[in-house]
């Protein structure tokens, strides 16, 4: 198999350099074979912008030349997965993937192939080593120095083999090396947050003076690393820990809370004042905001924060989103109505959903896009339903699929499928209950009053807050 796919794009690519040898030579293929596809399509995009959508073929491949290419970070999509690729000019790339193991079971061939196996495997260590850095977060400052230090060693030592052994491009160079620092630098700043103490102030006085030098190099405004996803992840880790300093300086609070409107309030002003990008500072702006608004049953806060937010942003649609998404959180606030849903049960059959709430009942939501969400919040319904019976507990589907999709990824986990639902117009529900963090539960007592519009069936004190809508 793999042997037949190395053939056909040293065909292609023999073709195309006959064919365009006196032509722009910035192409390049990539194609791929899906194994348990979740739709019949992929979608290839860069910086956010949708390229082309490609149908799969009726033995689930797709085939795809980019002309004019420009070498960097590639995105496709496919059943709410998402991986990034590195293509430069005449690369012939085909992956081979099972959605069931989706990031595991990615493997390349073709030309192009080396580096896209060697990124894949750095981003699956990184994600082992990301439980091992919890950990070493319990350490003194000199200790993790030393635990982080030996890793990112490591990396770089297998950067070097590799590229002894290999021909590299520039590009490949600087994305894999800048992939390594800004994960070191993750590291470094995650610190404080995780450490177990709750007197962050204290944390933060107790660190190196250099500990974090690294920052007077850091350009928080450029492009070129606004689709790394490292770079991504960085930037909003060192935001919080910029504004943890800053929160503290008019804070006297011995103990630091991250919900806090404050402190919220704080990363924006921090963003405002050290960004000038528009998609990067937009990005973030807007992720912040959503983030507390989703978790958030404080209306007035709700408000503030959004003041704040529309007064920075510069993205029109983003604006717009928000000020929706702030007037149903007060459509869906402590003590309202349950509002009026349309949803499918696995028979095909349309109902609205208030329909089914006659006793205390929870109502949850999953997406295909997180799948350990999905397994993991029906291994609690499960759970939460042997406790107490007595309780109503719903599941809905927010993708947009079809009800014999999302029946095949329950039945395959052997989740019943009663009580799950999808909705009838996804986006337009999603909108209206304020569906943004896939944590979010709505807690409805037997009056179709909504008790808890923001509550967490993962949170330590989530039984207790089934107790209290029982006994009201």
């Amino acid at each position: 198999m793999k042997l037949y796919y190395i053939c056909i794009f040293a065909i292609l690519t023999l073709f195309s350099c006959v064919k365009d040898n006196k032509a722009d030579t910035n192409y390049a293929y990539f194609g791929g074979e899906i194994i348990n596809p979740g739709n019949n399509y992929v979608v290839l995009s860069k910086s956010g912008k949708t390229i082309d959508t490609v149908k799969l073929d009726y033995r689930n491949r797709f085939l795809y030349k980019f002309e004019n290419l420009e070498g960097g970070l590639y995105t496709f999509h496919h059943g709410g997965e998402i991986q990034l690729v590195l293509l430069e000019p005449q690369d012939s790339l085909f992956f081979r993937l099972n959605t069931i193991e989706f990031d595991e079971s990615l493997v390349y061939t073709g030309r192009g192939d080396k580096k896209n196996n060697y990124l894949i495997n750095e981003f699956l260590t990184n994600e082992l080593q990301e439980k091992s850095i919890y950990k070493f977060c319990q350490l003194n400052p000199e200790m993790y120095l030393k635990r982080i230090d030996s890793l990112k060693f490591v990396k770089e030592k297998n950067l070097k083999l590799f590229e002894d052994r290999y021909e590299t491009s520039e590009l490949f160079q600087k994305i894999a090396k800048a992939n390594i620092n800004f994960n070191y630098y993750i590291s470094k700043e995650v610190y404080p947050f995780i450490h177990y103490g709750r007197e962050k102030n204290s944390i933060l006085k107790s660190l190196p003076d250099d500990f974090y030098a690294y920052r007077k190099d850091i350009d928080y405004n450029n492009s070129f690393y606004k689709d790394n996803h490292y770079y991504s992840k960085f930037i909003k880790h060192s935001f919080n820990n910029l504004a943890l300093s800053e929160h503290y300086k008019h804070n006297d609070k011995r103990f630091f809370n991250r919900k806090s409107l404050c402190y919220t309030l704080d990363k924006l002003d921090l963003i405002d004042s050290l960004i000038v990008n528009p998609e990067i500072k937009n990005e973030l702006l807007h992720s912040y905001t959503v983030n507390y608004l989703a978790k958030s049953a404080d209306t007035d806060g709700n408000d503030k924060l959004l003041a704040s937010f529309l007064n920075k942003s510069s993205d029109e649609k983003s604006k717009e989103s928000l000020e929706r998404f702030v007037s149903m959180l007060n459509v869906t606030k402590n003590g309202s109505t349950f509002p009026d849903v349309t949803v499918v049960n696995y028979n095909n059959v349309e109902l609205n959903l208030k329909t089914v709430i006659n006793r205390p009942t929870v109502i949850t939501f999953w997406s295909h896009l997180y799948y350990d969400h999905f397994k993991e919040s029906h291994y609690k319904l499960k759970e939460l339903r042997l406790k107490y019976p007595e309780v109503n507990f719903i599941s809905i589907n927010i993708d947009n699929y079809d009800v014999s999709k999302v029946r095949k990824s329950l039945t395959e986990k052997h989740f019943p499928v009663k009580n799950e639902y999808v909705f009838k117009t996804p986006n337009a529900s999603k909108e209206f209950l304020a569906v943004q963090a896939m944590t979010k539960t709505i807690l409805v007592d037997k009056h179709q009053t909504i008790v808890n519009s923001n509550a967490n069936i993962f949170s330590s004190r989530f039984e207790q807050d089934i107790l209290g809508l029982i006994n009201r």
